[in-house]
């Protein structure tokens, strides 16, 4: 009996790392936003803000964004081990915590003006070190979307059509954001925004509800 309370307690802490990864992570970034000189969060993303002197805060953020996911994603295997979602969700959600690792720790090109000094427009071609973080960062989103439609399965599976809805609205609505974003060059950091407050938040909102399944098993 003690080694089920100690075990639940591990995963709920865990899963923690999920419920508050999407917070930490927008809060840190929307501050920044408001206060790193030359930044405009509708023509710049959020992914700019690792860049300039402050620019480690936001390397700092994504590093521990990650890690809070590796740990959730941790939480979901010892939770659902055996069952339905427990070995691709956790995969999934692992893999996306690499990416937002990697992703803090290479950096996007410098452009439109900013931080100060980078030219007005964006590079005509794309570093190495920039690449990579492209490559980190859309292999993390491509994950949830994965994860989502996983676990949109495994609440339909279970009988729970309005987290089913949910996961599949998500895998939906956050794709569609990007490719408007991606359209519509003065708002893009605004809407780019949105989907990864849709995609991160899914991350979150999920954590917090195997966390409340963790004290039933």
């Amino acid at each position: 009996m003690f080694t089920n309370k100690r075990n639940t307690r591990a995963i709920r802490l865990l899963l923690m790392g999920g419920v508050v990864s999407a917070p930490l992570f927008f809060v840190v970034a929307i501050i920044q936003s408001f206060t790193r000189t030359g930044f405009d969060i509708r023509r710049h993303a959020i992914s700019t803000l690792t860049l300039g002197d402050m620019g480690w805060i936001q390397s700092a953020n994504f590093f521990l964004t990650g890690l809070l996911a590796v740990c959730a994603a941790i939480g979901v295997r010892r939770l659902l081990r055996g069952r339905m979602g427990g070995t691709w969700g956790s995969l999934l959600f692992g893999i996306y915590g690499i990416g937002m690792i990697m992703a803090g720790m290479f950096r996007p090109d410098p452009g439109l003006s900013f931080p100060s000094g980078a030219p007005a427009e964006m590079p005509a071609s794309m570093s190495g070190h920039a690449g990579l973080h492209s490559v980190a960062f859309f292999t993390a989103f491509i994950c949830l979307i994965a994860a989502s439609i996983v676990f949109g399965r495994r609440f339909a599976t279970q009988g729970e059509r309005g987290w089913s809805i949910y996961c599949i609205a998500t895998c939906i609505l956050a794709p569609v954001l990007i490719v408007i974003g991606s359209s519509i060059a003065s708002w893009i950091g605004v809407i780019m925004g949105c989907a990864g407050i849709v995609a991160f938040g899914w991350v979150s909102v999920l954590s917090a509800r195997l966390r409340a399944e963790a004290l039933q098993v």
